[in-house]
């Protein structure tokens, strides 16, 4: 194996946004098997450092393809198609009404019931999402919308936070 592999090579895996996560548990508990520092303390301290190295990468990309959203803007950037989150934030005029209308709505929510509705609806639209994406990266290969729909999962997914922490709030 070789440090600068990309996540999925690390993996052995096809880069795809749909992945059998229970596969990919399993590769990573293997890969950690196999690299783990344990293993090299008998070996010379040049083993022991490149174990620590091949632990600390194998865990890094593993955060990275088990998260939707991260592998997916891992993808983008892998086919040269940078997320730039900070600096682009335009979006579809219908989805920045709806983001208008869900924080109107947290705002206006004062009680568990009417944000449980919203942390439903939240959570189905992130659903869709994810459904969009993986058809975006797998099936079309379009990069630049796919970047797009990880800018908006990242709007979802923000907004699902705040929802929870008014949740949270509410119960306090």
């Amino acid at each position: 194996m070789n440090l600068q592999s990309n996540d999925f090579e690390i993996f052995g895996l096809s880069p795809v946004f749909s992945l059998d996560r229970e596969a990919l548990d399993q590769r990573w508990k293997d890969l950690q098997r196999e690299a783990h520092p344990d293993r090299f303390a008998t070996s010379d301290a040049a083993a022991q450092r490149q174990a620590m190295q091949w632990s600390v990468r194998i865990n890094e990309a593993y955060q990275r393809l088990k998260d939707p959203l991260k592998r997916a803007a891992y993808l983008c950037e892998l086919n040269g198609v940078p997320i730039q989150a900070e600096n682009n934030t335009a979006m579809p005029p219908a989805f920045l009404m709806q983001q208008m209308q869900w924080r109107e709505d947290l705002e206006e929510a004062n009680s568990a019931v009417a944000l449980e509705r919203m942390a439903d609806e939240v959570a189905s639209t992130r659903r869709s999402l994810l459904t969009q994406l993986a058809h975006t990266a797998d099936v079309q290969r379009d990069f630049v919308a796919l970047a797009q729909q990880v800018r908006a999962l990242m709007f979802v997914e923000r907004f699902a936070r705040d929802v929870e922490n008014r949740l949270d709030q509410l119960g306090q």
